[in-house]
């Protein structure tokens, strides 16, 4: 993969803060004290000054080296060498220790494993709601466990407050952005989520070399899939090793994706900062308030 010799300057309104101030400080401390990985630092996020600032966090299970090799994640790609079993208490209490209303999870691929993770995920989520007594919403996004829909039950069977599995690019870029991935298989993990009760929740990058069209086609195969909130935000390279942005899309833009599909779902969330944990606990008060 050959990195672009000159990036594409960052426009204004892709611009933002430094991470500052008490509470960034004391969600760090948090997770390092607990030895925990965050999506936030393990994908570097743009959204992470802001999203610690308010005390807000996405956690990372299953260890910091994933099996696949996505071409826009900046997570460690590699054999992991060993799976933590404690790590679901360490979550749990940190979430309690943030006083966090809703906490949001996620994890690395761990296809080495016959049940890709899962259930590490279902002890996570069971564990969060005991250390929480109940009172902290669980948003949960998730890997496709290689279509292994049995594995895929073991964590509907905790019933998550939201079901998210990233369709992440359109079809026709799926070689380079998300080679061990399926398209197809990512549809019917949601369909069968939403089979199963769940809300569900699903997002993709621009910025990759997609077509306007073929993101709408993208958004109306999500909405044949029954999903309930989409998520849209702008691609960035992480490193000069990753991907190229192919371009900076405007946001109007981004409007023309959520205008698209505001008949489609309950929600779109559509901008150039926007990443499917982001707001999380906003954007689903604001899907049941639409309703």
């Amino acid at each position: 993969m050959q990195p672009v010799e000159k990036p594409l300057p960052k426009p204004d309104w892709l611009k933002v803060k430094l991470p500052t101030g008490a509470a960034y400080q004391k969600v760090k401390e948090i997770i390092d004290t607990h030895d925990l990985h965050t999506v936030c630092e393990s994908a570097a996020c743009p959204n992470r000054g802001e999203c610690w600032s308010s005390s807000t966090a996405t956690f990372m299970i299953l260890g910091n080296v994933c099996t696949r090799s996505c071409g826009f994640c900046n997570v460690i790609t590699g054999k992991p060498t060993e799976l933590d079993l404690e790590e679901p208490w360490r979550v749990a209490d940190a979430v309690q220790r943030m006083g966090l209303k809703y906490a949001v999870i996620t994890s690395v691929n761990r296809d080495e494993l016959k049940d890709g993770g899962a259930n590490v995920w279902a002890k996570t989520i069971q564990e969060v709601r005991r250390s929480t007594e109940g009172r902290c919403q669980v948003e949960v996004l998730i890997p496709d466990f290689m279509g292994n829909w049995e594995n895929l039950d073991i964590v509907l069977a905790e019933k998550p407050d939201v079901l998210n599995h990233n369709i992440e690019t359109v079809p026709r870029l799926y070689l380079p952005v998300r080679p061990q991935g399926n398209y197809k298989r990512s549809l019917e993990l949601l369909l069968r989520a939403k089979e199963a009760g769940m809300t569900t929740k699903s997002g993709l990058m621009v910025g990759l070399g997609e077509s306007i069209e073929e993101v709408f086609a993208v958004l109306d195969d999500l909405q044949k899939s029954r999903v309930d909130i989409v998520t849209i935000g702008q691609y960035m390279q992480p490193t000069p090793n990753h991907l190229p942005v192919a371009r900076y899309v405007h946001p109007d833009e981004f409007k023309s994706f959520e205008v698209y599909g505001q008949d489609k779902f309950a929600a779109v969330f559509s901008g150039p900062l926007v990443r499917s944990s982001y707001h999380a606990g906003e954007v689903l008060e604001r899907t049941i308030r639409q309703a």
